[in-house]
Order: C-alpha cells, then sequence, then structure tokens
C-alpha cells in the first residue's frame, strides 16, 4: 500500500512539472507575439515617441503643446484603435533603444525603413513617401546636384539616410548635428555650405521663417518613412497598419498632408 501510495505521489509530481513547463512555454510565446499590445489594451494609452523638434512633423508650439503631422497620425490612429496617444520627446539617437527597452511603444518620428533599422525594429507600411534634397542660401549657384558638394561642408544629423547621402561623394566635408536647428542656423551663418533634409521639412521651414536658403528642384534620394515598433510585436503592427489604411481610404490622410504641407501626398 505504501508502495503504491509513494507511486501515485511521483505521478502526481511529475504532471504538475508537465504542465508547469506546458504553461511557461504558452506564457513565452503570447508574450514574445503580443506584449505591447497587451500593455496598451490595459493601459488604454499608446506612447509615441518622437524627437520633438522637427517641425513640421513634430514639435512643440507656443502653449508647449506637442504639435504637427506626426502628433496628427497618432491620435487618428489612436483613436481607431480605441485609446489615446501620450508623446514622449526622445533624442534620435535613443529612440531605437528605447524602443527596445520598452521606454515607449512606438516611434512615429520621420524614420526612414532601412534594411539596417530592419535588424533591430520592425517596421509599419510606410505613412510617408517623400526625399532628400540640398539645402543652400540663396546666393549659391555651384551646387546644382549631389556630386557638386564634393569639398563642401555639408551638413547633416548624425544616424539619418541623410548621413549615409552625403558620405556617397568621395571628398565631401560631413558634419554631423544632434538637431535640424542647428545645422539650420549654422548654414545662414556660413559655417556651411550645404545641408540635406527632407523636402517637405526644408519647404516648410523656409517658407515659415523666411529664411534666405533655397533646396535642389531635384530629390538626392527617397525615403519610405515608416513607424517603428518593438519585434516579435505583429498583432500591434498589423493593429496600426490597418489603422492606417482606414486613414488613408476615408480621405483623413489627404486633409492632414494637405493641412501641414499645402500639397497632396507622393501615391505609394
Amino acid at each position: 500500500m505504501r508502495r503504491v501510495l509513494v507511486f501515485i505521489a511521483l505521478v502526481t509530481m511529475v504532471s504538475m512539472l508537465l504542465i508547469g513547463c506546458g504553461a511557461g512555454t504558452t506564457s513565452t510565446s503570447e508574450k514574445k507575439g503580443g506584449t505591447v499590445w497587451s500593455r496598451i489594451e490595459q493601459g488604454k494609452v499608446m506612447k509615441v515617441a518622437f524627437e520633438g523638434t522637427y517641425p513640421p512633423f513634430n514639435y512643440q508650439n507656443e502653449q508647449k503643446q506637442f504639435t504637427g503631422f506626426d502628433v496628427d497620425i497618432s491620435n487618428e490612429i489612436a483613436k481607431r484603435l480605441g485609446i489615446k496617444a501620450e508623446f514622449i520627446a526622445t533624442p534620435w539617437e535613443g529612440l531605437i533603444g528605447g524602443l527596445q527597452a520598452d521606454k515607449f511603444d512606438i516611434v512615429i518620428s520621420q524614420m526612414s525603413i532601412t534594411e539596417e533599422r530592419k535588424k533591430s525594429v520592425d517596421f509599419t507600411d510606410p505613412y510617408v513617401i517623400t526625399g532628400g534634397v540640398l539645402i543652400m542660401r540663396q546666393e549659391t549657384n555651384d551646387i546644382l546636384k549631389l556630386e557638386d558638394i564634393k569639398g563642401k561642408k555639408i551638413g547633416v544629423g548624425g544616424g539619418t539616410t541623410f548621413e549615409r547621402v552625403a558620405r556617397s561623394v568621395e571628398g565631401a566635408d560631413v558634419r554631423l548635428y544632434k538637431s535640424a536647428g542647428e545645422y539650420f542656423t549654422d548654414l545662414q551663418n556660413k559655417r556651411l555650405d550645404v545641408i540635406i533634409n527632407d523636402s517637405l521639412v526644408a519647404a516648410y521651414r523656409i517658407k515659415q521663417n523666411n529664411l534666405p536658403l533655397k533646396a535642389s528642384t531635384t530629390l538626392v534620394s527617397k525615403d519610405l518613412i515608416g513607424m517603428a515598433i518593438k519585434q516579435d510585436n505583429k498583432d500591434f503592427t498589423e493593429k496600426v497598419n490597418k489603422a492606417l489604411a482606414e486613414i488613408k481610404k476615408d480621405g483623413t490622410y489627404d486633409q492632414l498632408f494637405m493641412k501641414w504641407f499645402g500639397v497632396k501626398p507622393v501615391a505609394d
């Protein structure tokens, strides 16, 4: 009888261990597939990161409130997901690391989709299609195409696709900056000969601030801009893509684009 009881006890222990192992496996799988969305769904808040210093996409207005195209798009997506968007200003170089560390849920900050970045984050479908242009002072007449930056002092944001474009020209004196405002100022003060930035940003800055600058009429690069999400969160990525598709289909996207840029968006 004692042996039977011991045997039953052993079987029970083994069964409990097996159940525990099975439960752990399921939990890991679920965590891997939906950690971010589960957190958002529970708190009803989507934490959105961007620089907050990049008009007209994301910046603070006179009331110190975040505004811009990225803010409007974020709020529209949040509304369609039944949640609210909360904005977190983060230096460009800390966006991907912060996303991986769960400091925020998504990066909506004009981040170009590149193969290198895909190794660290997942991207949604593109929400902006744009490109880089050469920006110079009004009196500059010897910089017409990308090759002309050879031997010139050129300012770009460190870690951006514009840095890669600038470095593709042998002999270009590439200087890295942390914010667009800094290299726009240095260009005006003749500490730089030319800068590379997004065509939409350049047009907005020059017009809004009446800057004595001009931009090239041709693109030096084409950028597909996506929203970055922590890897292995397919459910969250799909939900954002669905909301983005709805925004584009019902005309909301075109309205927001016209509001901030005064032109129609480039077709996918």
